[in-house]
């Protein structure tokens, strides 16, 4: 049991390593997204569009808004994984007591 949660571990930091280290490897690099490729597309559509509303929080780069991207999906994997776990164990658990 012990060795299963050291492991759980380990691959939570290597996945955060994995997220943070292009950040301090790659300093000047920019990194686009859809978001960017999107605006391109409609502002050669129609040059005169005006967004309907502005960001609340705007990020400082780039860079910082793809990490929270990622990381917003790592923790929403986290969290379908871990329900989808919780619901196998438990009726593995049900299937054991019918047994």
């Amino acid at each position: 049991m012990r060795s299963k949660v050291i492991i759980n571990l380990l691959l939570v930091a290597i996945v955060v390593i994995l997220a943070v280290a292009p950040l301090y490897i790659m300093k000047d690099a920019e990194f686009g997204g859809a978001d960017a490729e999107a605006e391109k597309a409609i502002t050669k559509i129609k040059a005169d569009y005006e967004p309907w509303f502005s960001p609340i929080f705007e990020p400082k780069s780039g860079e910082v808004e793809s990490l929270l991207f990622a990381l917003q999906a790592a923790i929403g994997a986290g969290i379908i994984g871990y329900g989808f776990g919780y619901l196998r164990g438990r009726r593995r658990k049900q299937d054991e007591g019918a047994a």
